[in-house]
C-alpha cells in the first residue's frame, strides 16, 4: 500500500526564521526559549514540519490498515491562541505530572498553554523526556 500524504511533512524553512515571523511578542519569546530548550532536552536538531510546527526527531508509523508515514517525535507550535506542545504518545498515564504542571489544556497528543510562565518547566521536561523514550522504544526513530 502506498504511503499516505502527510500534512506535517518536513519543510526547508528554518525554525529560527519561522519564529521571527511570530507576531505576538510573548509567544515569539517563548518560542525562542522552547527552540533551545527542546534541542538541549532531546539532543536532536529542530526541523519545520508543515508551516507552523517545530519538530525534533522523526519516527515511522504504520497502521493496521496499511497506511504509513513519518512524523516528528516531539515538538511545539507558537499558535496565535496559545503554545502547543506535542508529545506523541499522548497524555495517558500522565495524570500526576499534569496535576503539577500548571495552567494547561490537553488534546490527544497536544498540550495547550498560554505562556511558559504558566507551567513548571521541570515537570514539562519530564513529560517530554518520557514521551521521547516511549517513541524510541516502540517505533523506528531518527534524530533528523
Amino acid at each position: 500500500m502506498p504511503k499516505a500524504k502527510i500534512k506535517t511533512a518536513k519543510t526547508a524553512v528554518t525554525p529560527a526564521r519561522f519564529i521571527q515571523s511570530v507576531e505576538h511578542p510573548v509567544r515569539r519569546a517563548d518560542a525562542e526559549t522552547l527552540l533551545k530548550w527542546f534541542a538541549e532536552l532531546t539532543g536532536m536538531p529542530a526541523k519545520m514540519w508543515g508551516p507552523s510546527i517545530i519538530g525534533f526527531g522523526r519516527y515511522h508509523y504504520k497502521y493496521e490498515t496499511g497506511r504509513e508515514g513519518e512524523s516528528m517525535i516531539t515538538g511545539f507550535s507558537p499558535r496565535k491562541a496559545n503554545l502547543v506542545i506535542y508529545i506523541m504518545p499522548g497524555y495517558q498515564n500522565q495524570d500526576a505530572a499534569l496535576a503539577k504542571l500548571g495552567k494547561h489544556k490537553i488534546g490527544k497528543s497536544c498540550l495547550y498553554i498560554n505562556k511558559l510562565a504558566d507551567v513548571d518547566l521541570d515537570v514539562l521536561a519530564d513529560m517530554v523526556k518520557n514521551g521521547v523514550a516511549y517513541m524510541q522504544k516502540n517505533y523506528d526513530t531518527w534524530d533528523v
